[in-house]
């Protein structure tokens, strides 16, 4: 055991703390030379879940050689000339601690709740109702299967020709391709050309011609997007009442 020193101010060092009891624990931890074991023992109860009346504390050099054995609480820390770099290591003397048998490592030890899956069907607000409610309302959802004739009913009175107007942006324009687009995605569609350039294309999409308009005043969506009816082409020059 080291000898006692004497400690200038308020001087510490910065040590590696493993645990006996939790091999995955490794800490680097500063310490006063000034304080007390039992200081010491207090901030390390705090780290790591031991008491301090059932830790013992072993005292390691930076090549791995034991020491001291920290046995005296009233003891300034620096009185076992700890140095930077060294590892204090701890013992659990309790053997029924929470730090036993894995417990705060080990989570195969804890028991899983579980529940029936009649039991799971029969609970609001599950995530499985969530994403049964999302598919519902979003066919177009990965795992949620789209079939050919998706949205068929709401083509019946869009005609190829009809004025119109797309809910995205309130953009207006004229009718100019109804049906199935197999290369977009199953179900049905309505193309149409934009009275000014806010289309994505010419009505060529991924390779295939479903109607012929001016560069960026195409656009393909679905039926649900467009509202036919008297909408005539807006005045660029028009202004609001003042």
């Amino acid at each position: 055991m080291a000898s006692g020193l004497q400690i200038q101010g308020d001087e510490s060092v910065l040590l590696r703390v493993t645990h006996s009891n939790l091999k995955s624990f490794s800490a680097d931890i500063r310490f006063s030379l000034q304080m007390p074991v039992e200081s010491v023992k207090e901030k390390l109860w705090r780290k790591c879940g031991t008491s301090v009346n059932s830790m013992g504390l072993q005292l390691y050099d930076d090549t791995n050689t034991k020491i001291s054995d920290l046995t005296d609480n009233s003891r300034p820390f620096g009185f076992y000339s700890p140095l930077d770099g060294y590892r204090l290591h701890v013992i659990d003397l309790d053997p029924s601690s929470v730090t036993s048998g894995g417990w705060l490592e080990d989570t195969s030890l804890v028991e899983k709740y579980s529940i029936s899956e009649e039991a799971y069907e029969k609970r609001d607000g599950t995530f499985r109702k969530f994403k049964g409610k999302l598919n519902s309302q979003n066919p177009s959802t990965p795992g949620n299967k789209i079939f050919d004739n998706y949205m068929e009913d709401l083509c019946a009175n869009i005609k190829v020709g009809n004025r119109c107007e797309v809910e995205l942006g309130e953009k207006r324009g004229t009718v100019k391709f109804v049906g199935r687009a197999e290369n977009l995605a199953p179900g049905y569609w309505v193309g149409v050309q934009y009275d000014e350039p806010l289309g994505k294309h010419d009505g060529m999409v991924k390779g295939v011609q479903y109607f012929d308009c001016p560069p960026l005043h195409g656009a393909m969506v679905r039926p649900d997007k467009v509202k036919v009816g008297n909408y005539p082409e807006r005045d660029p020059f028009e202004v609001d009442e003042i």
